[in-house]
């Protein structure tokens, strides 16, 4: 959990919006991974994120327990800030990232003893297909 120690915000950074339940931990820690990579980060606690998910465009079955929206994309659960970075600086055309569920290991899902279940994030094309984007712990 080495990676959440605040660092001052990057302005080449866009602004970071995170949407997400106000009684969510992982949320808060996955925010403050977003906060030590240099996002300025804005969150809402909202009671209803199946009417942001909807309105972002997030395909169904690929849901996690926030989404953020960050320079004309979202990004859906636990993707890694670099993962981001990466996609804000490539500029794909499409919706944007997601990992789906809450893999163990993954941002804000850190354990006590390391250990990193194999995932994988995903990026989502303008018709709402996937496709791989990056693969952590394989």
């Amino acid at each position: 959990m080495g990676d959440a120690t605040p660092s001052p915000p990057d302005a080449t950074l866009p602004v970071m919006l995170v949407h997400k339940s106000a009684t969510c931990g992982c949320c808060s820690a996955w925010v403050d991974h977003m906060r030590a990579a240099g996002f300025r980060v804005d969150v809402r606690d909202v009671d209803d994120l199946d009417a942001v998910k909807a309105r972002v465009g997030v395909p169904a079955g690929k849901g996690s327990c926030h989404t953020a929206e960050v320079g004309g994309y979202f990004i859906e659960g636990h993707v890694p800030a670099l993962d981001i970075k990466r996609l804000l600086a490539e500029k794909p055309k499409a919706r944007g990232l997601v990992v789906p569920g809450m893999p163990a290991g993954s941002p804000g899902m850190e354990l006590p003893d390391g250990r990193v279940q194999p995932y994988v994030v995903e990026l989502v094309a303008p018709d709402g297909t996937t496709s791989v984007f990056a693969h952590h712990a394989y």
